[in-house]
């Protein structure tokens, strides 16, 4: 059997949602539908597996209790990057509080995590581009991951995260100057 998952619109899963007999059916193709599109958005915010899954995890449980309350007013993967950018924030936030590292320790706090990955070689150029990145500040670093990777319209963004389109367009273009500078040795 194929799998019509991407085929069936946001509508349709938010309106089948709230449908009692529906719900489970529904949170099920939501889940399909988006879990890895968000697990990649929040692993290049925190690096590590477990920790990603962890997160990915508060995402859903969050999403199932306030689907009922989405009104529609932006698109859903939009709420649910809200949604997972904000748990991942909190998290490092947490980590932070945790392992007392400072704002300027905050670099070498990401550099070792990815260092630490089993498959980390700093001669390969996808690793020499994550470290740049995560040399970059915390909302420059989300920026570019959503521009880069996710290829997300500053627009939808601008609703994720809240901030201007301006402000977004220019702090990408700071975050592409900065990781080009890194790689380069500039």
């Amino acid at each position: 059997m194929p799998d019509t998952t991407d085929q069936i619109s946001d509508h349709m899963l938010v309106a089948s949602f709230r449908n009692e007999q529906l719900r489970e059916a529904s949170f099920t193709q939501l889940v399909r539908k988006y879990q890895e599109r968000l697990y990649w958005h929040i692993r290049r915010m925190v690096i590590d597996h477990e920790d990603t899954n962890d997160i990915l995890q508060n995402v859903f449980i969050k999403v199932w209790k306030n689907l009922d309350e989405f009104r529609e007013e932006s698109n859903l993967y939009t709420w649910l990057y809200r949604i997972g950018t904000n748990e991942a924030l909190t998290w490092i936030e947490q980590q932070k509080r945790r392992t007392s590292v400072s704002l300027s320790d905050n670099e070498d706090f990401y550099s070792e995590r990815l260092q630490a990955q089993k498959d980390f070689d700093p001669n390969k150029i996808e690793w020499k581009l994550q470290q740049a990145i995560q040399t970059l500040p915390e909302k420059q670093r989300i920026v570019f991951n959503l521009r880069y990777y996710d290829e997300m319209p500053y627009e939808d963004m601008s609703g994720i995260l809240g901030t201007s389109v301006g402000a977004l367009k220019a702090s990408y273009h700071h975050a592409v100057k900065k990781v080009q500078s890194f790689i380069t040795g500039d």
